[in-house]
């Protein structure tokens, strides 16, 4: 969307789903065509912002602890399973804390029965538990989104009429 440029990032999957890809030059192209193509990825591109911005404002107020349930409720969310592929060390790099913290943030969450168990590279929540420990973003991120693709998907309908 911004345009070929080498990524400044790394980008790294959590969890298993299908994606495709396909080369930056036949993207743009399609993107500089497609009316419909450039409304969702200028949506999806309003929400990863969103995201940033209150992952940021998150970070700079909230505990560890509440951030970390906020994020394993975010994965909850985003595969619909209680069982979350996901290891300790994964958790320290996304919450930008030592591997050790996060060992004793989940002792305390497995003694709250927020996390009933834990297996290499697989944490066992209970999503009303662990709720209750997150911090107020994960509503607030998901409130947003939802007015995003919501805007969105009325906004798409006039990319629905046929073409004379």
């Amino acid at each position: 969307m911004l345009g070929p440029s080498p990524a400044a990032v790394t980008a790294i999957v959590r969890a298993e789903g299908t994606a495709s890809r396909i080369p930056a030059a036949r993207f743009h192209a399609a993107f500089s065509r497609s009316p419909a193509i450039r409304h969702v990825v200028q949506l999806h591109f309003k929400a990863m912002l969103i995201q940033f911005q209150l992952g940021g404002a998150c970070n700079a107020l909230h505990p560890v602890q509440a951030r970390m349930a906020r994020w394993l409720l975010q994965l909850h969310d985003s595969i619909n399973h209680d069982v979350l592929p996901l290891t300790q060390d994964a958790l320290s790099q996304m919450l930008g804390v030592r591997r050790t913290t996060v060992t004793l943030l989940m002792r305390n969450l497995r003694a709250s029965g927020a996390i009933r168990s834990e297996r290499r590279g697989e944490i066992e929540i209970d999503s009303s538990r662990l709720a209750a420990v997150a911090c107020e973003c994960r509503d607030t991120m998901r409130l947003e989104l939802e007015k995003i693709f919501s805007m969105g998907a009325a906004a798409s309908r006039v990319f629905d009429l046929p073409i004379q």
